[in-house]
Formats: structure tokens, C-alpha cells, sequence
């Protein structure tokens, strides 16, 4: 495949030869084929997704948008341009390329769309706002590529709903547009060319997969050859963790969460004594401390960098030659993505270390790293797309020009997700928009869209067009207030939930600092500097369960010895001493384990159906304890198991699994549960009925739950099957129940459960017990202190053989 003169040149100054899944990705583009590359990190995916724009703009040159480049994250649109600009400029081609995300100014943004960069760098919430404008048919007018990178990223989530019905949205504008994707960890890639395809028409995707890169090389970390009892994020590795900072270039500490991130770097950072360099990076950060770090990082200024998912994908820094994962990584493919930043090259093998932090976490630590020598990755799981999110898309497509009913069904049952929309549900949604439903049709506020008398609907008043592109997303995050210097420089943001318990004088950690509360007022916290101790900043959401497949490995490695020769010796003795003293399940099994300690009564079930499914259980099972006279204490949860515990024993646990309880009692536990209404509250917004923004004005997150509960209660008294409701209930059965999970937990429960009376706790049970001490002790370093001396004690009384 021959290339333009100045592309082939670029190379050969280089030094580099193109590969060949990039010369094929420029094939298919000549050909006039749309595309979807799988290829491994370091494989150079980002060039070859742009190398047809790049010839057919140095051959033709031409004003215009030529391609959108879409990305999950904002720091990896802002990448992408740094790691464009340089190549376009030493070809000297004139190529404008640009980014825009909420981060962008609204003056460049204006400028954007009277005239166009050729490479435009976006987010779908960024694009679908485009969409929403009347002159979007002549930005998008020249339009000949999208590309979508990192589209396992989207897919399965609202985000991919949105971006899916923007690229319907964009082939009616521009017929026949060149859809690229782009992604390194997918294990299904016919399912992801149907999503990206127009009406599902997969052949006209081409697959072109890169050749493999060099294997891996992951390890686990064990300090001192010994693993926590308690505890899941690696901590008492820190010093470890850092010396290993100090013997190479560049290190990434990856952690499953914010507070972690902010808790693992305090950690790194009192043991740092040679005084290195390290960042921390994670999305609740403000823009500035973001760019700022990304910034240090690409031009090698920093040893290490703690960080969240918000770096998972893509970011291409080549002196990166060590990625730890603190605590256990819940799935294959996403260990793999996070180990592929390290070494981002495709003949490099990429160096990995993952860190357990308690013998449940070694067990799944060694699953993930099995999965991946056995070339398994997480399942693909695909649902239809969300009704919401669709509400605000057609909003958006109503603020552009008014539309034809039937000619935008049509349009948006070519996206994937939105493939099976009935056509009465699409009146609904419609009349949704236009009334708010029988319940709130009274009221002028929610009449956002009106028919004309040509059978076209149009926007109800200007009004409504400002109002939707001020709360247009999907990303609907808890309540937030804003952390600021005295002298106005903001630091990030934090929950409400959080902030509600602070007070002046107060210390806790953010950015990497200790900072001390001097003012709390409306939705502002002012911290100065503080050199205190302090608390880590708390964040609410969901939590990363552990995979299907990962938990289906944990199950047989219990139970198949032949395994336990590559475990170390106290995970060898831990499993032995649990078969002397209980059983270890087969993997069909349910294990439940019954005793008494310090005058309650526990119940232990071994399920690893992940931390959600748990937490729901939990839930379940404490209400009917209470409804049998158990007189429930409460109960802990973990991806691998349940405790519940109360004041008299429980002799039937077969009873408290039943399968009826997923009927009526689920139902009225999420009906009155926080649950429900969580997840109404981000419909709400997302679909428009709630808005969080008003010119010169944002409403607090009390004002928006506030609002959200009034509209919550008045449809559920009045209108039960209201469109939004239903929506809610989606959410909250997949998302935050993960009922699917839950449904497997409890018809094994009622097939296959074996109970154990143990009379004491078991070595199993410790990983759980030292939860239910956490959860009774203040935060602190004596509670710390504490907590070692409880799971020692615990320990102790497990493992005793008499």
C-alpha cells in the first residue's frame, strides 16, 4: 500500500516501517470500508486509526472537519492532539487539530464551529451538545471519518448509548461516513462491529487484528512472603511498593478507587525517604492539578504517579517500565489494559506487579494472571440502550430543527442499543418530553417539546434549547462542593455526603496534601495547607466487583490441591487448616458456615458473586433474620463473600436463601431502599426532568435530590409505570444490585448449599470477621493498630486445630 510521499518520508526519517495492520486499516479506508482494529497496546492503534485522515489530507488538501476522534477520557483527547501535532508539523502538513471536552473554552468553542479544525478531539458528551446546534449539518458538511477509541470503554454503558445514537445521528447528516474503532482488550469483536455498525449491518465493518505483542511480564508482590489477613488495597506494601519506585524509571500505581489513591500516596509518601518525585491523578481532581501532572509525567519529570481509572486507557507514556496494581484487579482485561501503559511499545513486554491485600485477593491476583497466560478475557455483556438517555437525545436532536416522527424512529433503531425500540415506546418517550407524563402534564415546566400542526415536533420555547445544552450528560456524579485555596485556586471537588461531615479545624487528605478546613459556605470548602494528620476524603458510588470468570477460577482453586503448590506457604496453610476444620466447596457449591463469637451469632457464605450482589443480599437476609427473630446486628460484605451476624443462632440458613425472597421482598426492600431513588434521581437529570443548571446559577445537590424526591414520591403514588420509574428500575436491578448475579447466588443456595456448624471461626472467615471490627472502630491510626491486634486474635482462633 503505497503512501504519500511526505507520510512515507516521516517514517523513513524515523526510522520506523508502518505494520501491517496499519497499512490494512489505510486499505480499508481506500476502499471506502468502515473498520474496527484490535490490536495490543503499543501496537500503535492511535496512528493507524488516523493514517487514512493523514494521506487523503496530505494528498487533498481541503477545509473542513474531515474526522472526529472520540475518546472516554478527557486527558486522553489531550493526549492524542499532543501525540498528532507533533507528526503533522514534521510533515509539514497544515493540519489544524483540536480538542473539545467541558474543560475547553467557551470562546474556542464558539470559534470551533464557525470554522473547523480538520482533526477534532471529543468526548460523546461534547459531540452530542454539537449535534444539539442548528448549524450542525454545516459543521459536520465535510465530515468523512469518526474514529472511536478505546470503544470497549463505551459500549456497555450510557455513554455508549449516547455516542451510539450520535453516530446514527451523524450518518443521517453525512450518509456513508467512515466509522472507525479502536481497541486493545476485547473478547468478543463481532459484537463490538455490530455496535459500531449502521443498523447493526456487521459486514460492513472489517475486522483487522494486529499481530500479538510480547507476553506480559506480571508478577505478585509478597512482602516477606506473607499476606494479610485483612484488608484489600495492598497498604502494608508500601515500603516494598516504593523501593521498587526507586530501581526503575517511570512506575504507575493503579487503584480501584479514589480514596485509595489519595490513601496509597500518603502511604508511598511517608515511606519516600530518598525524597522521588510522585503525582497523583485521579478524576475529582481539578483540570489544572490534572493537566499539570499529565503534563510532568510526558516530560519525565515524575518517578511515579498514583492513579485511578481515570488514566486506564490509552495514554502513551513511553518511559512508564513498571505498573503496580494495588489490591486485587477484578478482571483480566482490565489488568491488561492498566499493564499495557507500561512499556507502550508492541515488542516490549509490558512489567506488572499486582499487590493482594489479603489471601481472598492472592487467590484472584493469581486467577487474573492465569486468565491472561490462557488468553481469557471478561465476558461481554450487551443490554439495550437506556430510555433516558435516548430522551436526552432526542431533545438535542429538537433544539437543532424540528423532526419527523417516523423518519427519526427509523434513525434511531439504526443504533445498535436502540435497535429494538418499539415504536409505542418512542411515542411514550415523545410524550414524556412533551408533557412529563399524566402525573406532571399540569405543570408548564416539563412541556419541552410541541407538535405542529404539519405532524413535526419542534423545541416548546427557545428557552428550552439553553437549558438543555447547561445539563445535557450522562455522568450524573453525587452532589459535589468545591475545595479552594483562600486565594481562589481550586484544588478538585468532593462529595456533599463527605463535606456534610466536616467542620472548621477538621484535616483530611486531598491532592496529596493534608489540608485544614478554615470555611465551609454553600458549596465551597476553604482549606489552607496543614502538616496534621488528617482523614482520607470518602467518595459514595459503586464499587468494581470482581468478574464472572475470575470468581469461577477462585472456586477451583479452592478445592483442586494440585493447585496449591504455586501459592505461598501461609495461603497453602490458611486452605489445609479450612478443610481440617470445615470444607472447601467444589465450584457448584454454596458454602455456610454457622458459629458464635464473643456472644453474637455469624453466618458466613462463601458466594464470590462480588460486592454489590453481596451488598444487596445482605440486605435481604438481615430484614427476614429480623422477621424470624434473629435479632439481626448488621452484616459485612466483600467480592468473595457474606457475613451476617446477630444475637440468636441461626440453625436453618437454608431458610433465610429461599428463592422467594428475589419476589416480593427484593422488590419492596428496593422500593423503600435509598437504591431506588439514587437511581431515580440520576434519570431524572439525565433524562431531562430535573435540571441542575440555570444561567449564572447551579443548583446545590440538596436542591437536586430535593427535587428529585418530590417528583419521586407524587409519580410513584400516581403514575407507578411512569417511563422514568421503569428506567430507575433498569438501573437499579443491573447497575447497583447486579440482580443477574444475585439470581445465580440463590438458586445455587437452594441446589447446592452445604452447611457447617464450626463451633469457632474458620480461616476463611477471618478476611470477613476483621471487616465487622473495621466497621466497630472510629478511623485513626490507633483504630489501625487495633484492627492488627483483632485479626491476629481472629487468626489465632481460626487456625487452631483442637
Amino acid at each position: 500500500m503505497a503512501l504519500p510521499v511526505v507520510v512515507g518520508q516521516w517514517f523513513e526519517a524515523k526510522g520506523w516501517t508502518p505494520r501491517r495492520h496499519q497499512l490494512e486499516m489505510l486499505a480499508t479506508a481506500r476502499r471506502g470500508e468502515s473498520a474496527l482494529l484490535v490490536a495490543a497496546t503499543g501496537a500503535g492503534k492511535t496512528l493507524a486509526g488516523f493514517l487514512p485522515t493523514i494521506c487523503e489530507l496530505a494528498e487533498t488538501p481541503a477545509e473542513g472537519l474531515h474526522t472526529l476522534y472520540v475518546s472516554p477520557l478527557k486527558a486522553l483527547a489531550v493526549d492524542v492532539q499532543r501525540n498528532l501535532v507533533g507528526p503533522a508539523e514534521e510533515m509539514g502538513l497544515p493540519i489544524r487539530i483540536e480538542t473539545r471536552t467541558g474543560d475547553t473554552p467557551s470562546d474556542r468553542k464558539a470559534r470551533q464551529r464557525a470554522r473547523p479544525p480538520h482533526i477534532l478531539l471529543t468526548t460523546p458528551e461534547s459531540l452530542s451538545l454539537l449535534l444539539s446546534y442548528p448549524d450542525s449539518g454545516d459543521m459536520f458538511a465535510s465530515l468523512r471519518t469518526i474514529v472511536v477509541d478505546e470503544i470497549h470503554a463505551f459500549a456497555k454503558e450510557k455513554r455508549g448509548d449516547l455516542l451510539s445514537l450520535a453516530l446514527a445521528r451523524l450518518n443521517a447528516l453525512r450518509p456513508g461516513l467512515r466509522r472507525i474503532g479502536l481497541s486493545a482488550t476485547i473478547a468478543d469483536p463481532d459484537a463490538y462491529r455490530a455496535w459500531l455498525a449502521p443498523a447493526g449491518d456487521i459486514d460492513s465493518i472489517t475486522l483487522v487484528q494486529g499481530d500479538p505483542g510480547a507476553e506480559p511480564d506480571l508478577s505478585i508482590l509478597i512482602p516477606e512472603n506473607k499476606i494479610p489477613w485483612g484488608g484489600h488495597s495492598g497498604r502494608h506494601a508500601a515500603r516494598e511498593v516504593m523501593e521498587l519506585i526507586g530501581q526503575h524509571k517511570t512506575t504507575l500505581v493503579f487503584c480501584n478507587t479514589r480514596s485509595l489513591a489519595e490513601l496509597i500516596f500518603q502511604d508511598l509518601w511517608a515511606v519516600n525517604d530518598e525524597g522521588l518525585p510522585i503525582g497523583i491523578h485521579h478524576g475529582s481532581l481539578a483540570v489544572e492539578a490534572r493537566r499539570k501532572v499529565e503534563g510532568a509525567m510526558a516530560a519525565g519529570k515524575l518517578r511515579a504517579l498514583v492513579a485511578t481509572a481515570s488514566l486506564d486507557l490509552g495514554i502513551d507514556w513511553g518511559d512508564i517500565d513498571l505498573v503496580v496494581q494495588m489490591g486485587a484487579p477484578k478482571g483480566s482485561s482490565r489488568l491488561l489494559q492498566r499493564i499495557g501503559r507500561a512499556n507502550h511499545r508492541l515488542d516490549e513486554p509490558s512489567k506488572g506487579m499486582i499487590v493482594p491485600g489479603n489471601r481472598f485477593e492472592y487467590l484472584e491476583s493469581r486467577a487474573a494472571l492465569d486468565a491472561i497466560d490462557d488468553g481469557e478475557l471478561d465476558p461481554e455483556t450487551f443490554r439495550p440502550g437506556a430510555l433516558d438517555v435516548l430522551a436526552q437525545h432526542i431533545l438535542g436532536i429538537a433544539c437543532a430543527a424540528p423532526f419527523e416522527e417516523q423518519a427519526l424512529l427509523a434513525e434511531i433503531q439504526s443504533a445498535a442499543p436502540y435497535s429494538g425500540l418499539k415504536p409505542e415506546t418512542f411515542a411514550e418517550i415523545l410524550d414524556f418530553i412533551a408533557t412529563g407524563g399524566y402525573s406532571l402534564k399540569a405543570y408548564d415546566r416539563f412541556r419541552r417539546l410541541v407538535r405542529d400542526k404539519d405532524g413535526s415536533w419542534r423545541i416548546a420555547r427557545p428557552a428550552v434549547a439553553l437549558q438543555h445544552r447547561l445539563n445535557a450528560g450522562v455522568i450524573v456524579e453525587r452532589p459535589l462542593l468545591e475545595v479552594r485555596f483562600k486565594n481562589g485556586r481550586k484544588l478538585g471537588t468532593i462529595e456533599e455526603g463527605f463535606g456534610s461531615t466536616l467542620a472548621p479545624g477538621d484535616h483530611f487528605f486531598f491532592s496529596g496534601l493534608s489540608l485544614e478546613v478554615e470555611r465551609i459556605k454553600d458549596c465551597e470548602v476553604t482549606v489552607r495547607a496543614s502538616s496534621k494528620p488528617a482523614r482520607i476524603v470518602t467518595y459514595g458510588g459503586q464499587r468494581m466487583s470482581m468478574s464472572t470468570h475470575l470468581a469461577n477460577r477462585v472456586r477451583h482453586m479452592l478445592c483442586d490441591r494440585n493447585d496449591w503448590h504455586r501459592f505461598p506457604d501461609d495461603v497453602s496453610e490458611w486452605l489445609e487448616i479450612q478443610s481440617e476444620r470445615s470444607v472447601l466447596p467444589e465450584p457448584h457449591q454454596l458454602l455456610v458456615e454457622t458459629f458464635a463469637h464473643h456472644g453474637q451469632h455469624f453466618m458466613v457464605a462463601y458466594s464470590f458473586e462480588g460486592w454489590n450482589a453481596h451488598q444487596s443480599l445482605g440486605m435481604l437476609i438481615t430484614r427476614r433474620m429480623e422477621t424470624a427473630g434473629l435479632k439481626p446486628m448488621g452484616f459485612v460484605a466483600n467480592d468473595y463473600g457474606l457475613a451476617c451476624y446477630g444475637l440468636e443462632p441461626i440453625t436453618d440458613p437454608g431458610a433465610l436463601f429461599s428463592p422467594d425472597i428475589l419476589e416480593r421482598e427484593f422488590i419492596d426492600w428496593v422500593e423503600n431502599s435509598y437504591l431506588l431513588k439514587t437511581a431515580f434521581r440520576e434519570v431524572a437529570v439525565i433524562g431531562g426532568l430535573v435540571e441542575r443548571q440555570h444561567p449564572g446559577k447551579r443548583k446545590t445537590g440538596r436542591q437536586v435530590s430535593f427535587s428529585t424526591d418530590l417528583i419521586y414520591d407524587v409519580l410513584r403514588k400516581y403514575e407507578p409505570e411512569h417511563l422514568l420509574l421503569r428506567a430507575a428500575w433498569d438501573d437499579a436491578r443491573g447497575r447497583m444490585t447486579e440482580l443477574g448475579r444475585l439470581v445465580r447466588l440463590v438458586d445455587r443456595a437452594s441446589a447446592t448449599m452445604v452447611h457447617v456448624e464450626t463451633g469457632r471461626i474458620t480461616p476463611m472467615a477471618v478476611p470477613l470477621m476483621v471487616i465487622v471490627g473495621r466497621e466497630a472502630l472510629p478511623p485513626g491510626a490507633e483504630a489501625d493498630d487495633t484492627l492488627l491486634s483483632q485479626a491476629e486474635e481472629l487468626a489465632q482462633a481460626a487456625m487452631r486445630l483442637d
